[in-house]
């Protein structure tokens, strides 16, 4: 077992680069999904992709700003031909995949897996291939020898893509600068963007190493197929930024009013400043320092969500050391979010129809602790604040026009009520995305 002060050595060269490293600002990407129609084609694939893929072991060299990460569906791993026993190994929600899962993460109603964009959810979807980039020369030349792999094996087929880039506003659609948090993991050699957050195990995000728990996970079998891998969740969510742009008119009786209501729901000004530390007025300044936008804690110096209320989507998503259900330290996530879709034009309030949203990246050692607790317990209920059971995230929570959110103040807390869904998922599914050595062991299977 080791402890705080024990050094915590990782294979670096053995896992892939995009397992760790935050995406890089500003960037492009995309999102390829491929179905293996022979699993003598998805073997070859894979050798072919192996050389190109980046570990981990230098992670602010230049070279490791633009990656390609590949990762494997439960289908897919059972289409290239891998033993049942080895199957049976993985976690069952990995087994089932996201769309059998759908009513305990919340999609339902519009967001149900029957309204889905196709094929995501389907048994079809076998390999994730995800490429970032700070600019559009290199994410073609990274995409450049899959491309080519993919158009050479008949056996091997693209069934669906997105493409994601960072807005003209370095925001999100909603108008919020994202991409702000990232965990600290012990070893990495990437810092953490909370300076006063704890670096964390690297068994939270990592396959074959201690966790928070002082545990080594369960991890799928043989041994060299599970270690330094991890999970990753692909979901694509689209925001109806008129919808929200709407509630926070209707809901505020001028501009100054509703761009305070739009960061009391996000707990942050759209500048990406955090109301823990300008909760009067936004800091343009404030919110684009990376040294400052992310140094701050709840409990000690705002309990009771004064400045930021407690069912705010950043205080859900990571609440820090605020008293929640839960030990914040067991369910802690790498989220990566990138932008797909054209920006609706400042001050537009009309839904123009286009689709816009997230392309949501999760990554972690556990499936079910961490991404689905935290969908389950702190986006789509209220008892992990000790507020009422049936409230959800205001951003990001599965409401359906009865939604409701409090904002703390003095003398009288505000409840505004009726809130509907911002956010729709149009679909997604569950990865396992190997680590290297594993990679090659996959390619190499007689099966």
């Amino acid at each position: 077992m080791t402890t705080r002060d024990t050094p915590v050595t990782l294979e670096l060269d053995d896992i892939q680069n995009g397992a760790l490293h935050p995406r890089p600002s500003p960037y492009v990407g995309a999102y390829i999904l491929l179905r293996i129609e022979d699993r003598r084609a998805g073997r070859e694939l894979l050798r072919r992709l192996i050389p190109f893929l980046a570990d981990a072991t230098s992670p602010m060299d230049p070279s490791h700003q633009a990656w390609v990460t590949a990762a494997l569906s439960y289908q897919g791993l059972k289409a290239l031909g891998v033993p049942q026993d080895t199957l049976d190994s993985f976690p069952l929600p990995f087994q089932q995949g996201m769309a059998a899962r759908a009513a305990q993460l919340g999609d339902v109603g519009e967001s149900a897996p029957e309204n889905w964009e196709k094929p995501l959810g389907t048994p079809d979807v076998h390999i994730g291939l995800s490429a970032l980039s700070p600019d559009a020369a290199g994410l073609k030349r990274v995409l450049a020898p899959a491309r080519e792999a993919i158009e050479e094996l008949s056996g091997v087929t693209t069934i669906w893509s997105l493409d994601c880039y960072a807005l003209p506003t370095e925001t999100e659609a909603f108008g919020f600068r994202d991409g702000i948090s990232h965990p600290a993991i012990e070893g990495s050699g990437i810092p953490g963007s909370n300076p006063q957050e704890q670096p964390l195990k690297p068994g939270e995000f990592l396959l074959g190493y201690e966790n928070e728990r002082h545990e080594v996970s369960a991890m799928p079998r043989p041994e060299v197929l599970g270690k330094n891998g991890t999970y990753v969740v692909f979901r694509k969510l689209h925001q109806r930024v008129a919808a929200f742009r709407q509630y926070l008119k209707a809901n505020s009786s001028t501009a100054e009013e509703e761009e305070l209501l739009g960061a009391k729901m996000m707990g942050r000004w759209q500048s990406g400043a955090p109301l823990a530390l300008c909760p009067m007025h936004d800091d343009p300044g404030l919110g684009a320092d990376p040294k400052r936008n992310n140094d701050f804690l709840f409990k000690e110096d705002d309990p009771q969500g004064m400045k930021t209320p407690p069912g705010s989507h950043i205080r859900r998503m990571n609440p820090r050391d605020s008293d929640i259900s839960g030990f914040m330290r067991f369910h802690r996530m790498i989220r990566r979010g990138t932008s797909y879709g054209p920006l609706l034009p400042p001050g537009v309030i009309e839904d123009d129809g286009a689709e816009r949203g997230l392309a949501f990246v999760f990554i972690g050692a556990s499936l079910e602790r961490q991404f689905e607790f935290v969908q389950q317990e702190w986006i789509n209920k209220g008892q992990f604040f000790h507020g009422p059971p049936d409230v959800k995230d205001p951003i990001a929570g599965a409401n359906n026009g009865t939604g409701s959110f409090t904002i703390p103040r003095q003398p009288i807390r505000r409840r505004l009520q009726g809130l509907p869904a911002f956010v729709v998922t149009r679909g997604g599914e569950y990865f396992f995305a190997p680590g290297l050595r594993a990679m090659r062991w996959l390619a190499e299977l007689d099966t």
